[in-house]
């Protein structure tokens, strides 16, 4: 059993993997396009009429897919002084129960993030004319992403393996 979860813990990880690098690609999008906008407005005379519409929605799923990715390396700002001084197993109680509501909330985010979807998908950006759709997927891809963390985050204390946190700095 202990093998399975394992297996399914290095799986979430590789997940994890893909999502550092779509964040990469996006940031780097994001960058390129301001960078060329400022350019073509200040030293050429003709700004681009989409850069800016691309480099917001850049900026909407670098945030969601950031948001799920950070908390599985558990770089998220946090009030942890309850489980500082908590035993140890009051602790995990205390990790499972956050997990937990962070599994509900990002169900709810996937849920309703779709109906918005729905309801934006006939609508279409005013530069690019692209769907609506595609900047508000961000939630519940994030929302996804946000799942599959919090499966992970559940299968390390299941395990009894360090959560990925951030480093201590004294």
């Amino acid at each position: 059993m202990k093998t399975y979860l394992l297996l399914a813990n290095r799986a979430i990880d590789q997940f994890n993997r893909l999502i550092g690098w779509v964040l990469a690609a996006l940031l780097l999008l994001m960058t390129v396009l301001i960078f060329w906008q400022v350019f073509a407005r200040f030293v050429v005379g003709s700004p681009l009429f989409f850069s800016d519409e691309i480099a917001r929605f850049s900026m909407l799923w670098l945030t969601f897919l950031g948001t799920g990715y950070a908390y599985r390396k558990g770089m998220l700002i946090s009030v942890d002084i309850a489980l500082e001084y908590a035993n140890k197993t009051l602790s995990s109680l205390l990790r499972i129960v956050i997990i937990l509501s962070s599994l509900l909330f990002a169900f709810i985010m996937v849920k309703y993030g779709f109906d918005l979807v729905d309801r934006v998908s006939r609508q279409t950006a005013p530069s690019t004319r692209i769907s609506m759709m595609w900047p508000y997927m961000a939630v519940p891809a994030g929302g996804v992403v946000i799942m599959v963390n919090s499966l992970g985050l559940l299968l390390d204390e299941a395990l009894g393996t360090l959560p990925h946190t951030k480093q201590e700095t004294n």
